[in-house]
C-alpha cells in the first residue's frame, strides 16, 4: 500500500481465517439509509457469507436522472475498526461508480472479466483488517508487487482512495444512532504509470494529474493514462521552447 508518498509493505496479521462476527444492525440500517438518502434507490445486492474478518457486502445502486449511472458502495467494512492515527475516524466505506450499461449479474461469481470492480471493492475494504492498517484519502493500492492489471484487457493494475466528487459535501460522511462517523471514500482505478508518478513524484503529482483528466469515481475504461498524457504535453511543451530559441526540437 503507497500511504502518502512511498511504498509501505504491511505484513499480514491475522493466522488463519478469522470469521466475521457480523454489522450491528443500527449501523447496517445507517448505512441503508444514507445509501437511498444520497445515492438511490437500490437495485440488488452482493451478499458475501462465510466472510474472513468482515463480511463486504456490496450495494449496487440503479442509475436515475440525476446520476446517470451505477453505484456500487459496500456494507461491512466499518464491521471493525481500523488501526488509525490520532484524529481519523477508524470506520470507513467504499465505492465506485460504473457506467449504466456495464454489465452486472445479479449474482457474484468473482471469475468473470466485468467482475473486478467488486472485486477490488472487496480487496480495499478488507485490506486494512488484514493488515492491522487503516484505508484514508489519497491512500493508494497496487494489485500486487509488481502490480499486475485486474484482468485482460482491463489498463488498470492499482487504485487510488480518494473523497467523492459527484456527491453533495454531506454525502461523505455515514453517521450512525450511536454517533460513530464512517467516512465514505471513493476508489479510482489507476494505470500502471499513474500508480508510478505517485510513488516517485508523490500525491500531489497524482492529484494534478486527475485534475487534469477530469478523473472522477465514475469509471471510465477505456479513458488514457493521464501520466502518459502530461509527460508528452510537458515534451511538447519543452521541444516549443527550444524551437523559439532556435533549438532543434530533438532529444539530446
Amino acid at each position: 500500500m503507497v500511504e502518502g508518498d512511498g511504498v509501505l509493505r504491511h505484513r499480514y496479521v491475522h493466522d488463519g481465517f478469522v470469521a466475521a462476527q457480523g454489522m450491528r444492525r443500527e449501523v447496517a440500517d445507517a448505512i441503508d439509509r444514507h445509501i437511498e438518502q444520497f445515492f438511490g434507490p437500490v437495485e440488488f445486492v452482493y451478499h458475501e457469507f462465510g466472510s474472513h474478518l468482515v463480511g463486504v457486502h456490496v450495494y449496487v445502486i440503479a442509475p436515475t436522472e440525476a446520476r446517470p449511472y451505477r453505484t456500487l458502495i459496500t456494507s461491512g467494512m466499518s464491521e471493525l475498526p481500523m488501526t488509525v492515527p490520532a484524529g481519523v475516524s477508524p470506520y470507513a466505506e467504499v465505492m465506485l461508480c460504473l457506467p449504466a450499461d456495464w454489465p452486472l449479474d445479479t449474482v457474484y461469481p468473482g471469475d468473470s472479466a466485468p467482475d473486478w470492480p467488486i472485486a477490488v471493492l472487496k480487496q480495499v475494504a478488507r485490506l486494512p483488517h488484514e493488515y492491522g492498517t487503516w484505508i484514508g484519502e489519497w491512500h493508494s493500492v497496487p494489485n500486487g508487487d509488481p502490480a499486475e492489471t485486474y484482468a485482460d484487457d482491463v489498463p488498470f493494475c492499482g487504485v487510488v482512495v480518494a473523497p467523492m466528487l459527484r456527491v453533495p459535501a454531506a454525502a461523505r460522511v455515514i453517521t450512525a444512532p450511536d454517533g460513530i462517523e464512517i467516512n465514505l471514500l471513493a476508489v479510482i482505478p489507476l494505470h500502471r504509470d499513474e500508480v508510478a508518478a505517485k510513488i516517485e513524484r508523490g500525491t500531489d503529482a497524482l492529484i494534478e494529474i486527475l485534475d487534469r483528466g477530469g478523473v472522477t469515481e465514475l469509471l471510465d475504461p477505456g479513458r488514457p493514462s493521464f501520466a502518459v498524457v502530461e509527460q508528452s504535453l510537458s515534451q511538447s511543451i519543452d521541444e516549443s521552447d527550444r524551437s523559439e530559441l532556435g533549438e532543434p526540437a530533438v532529444d539530446r
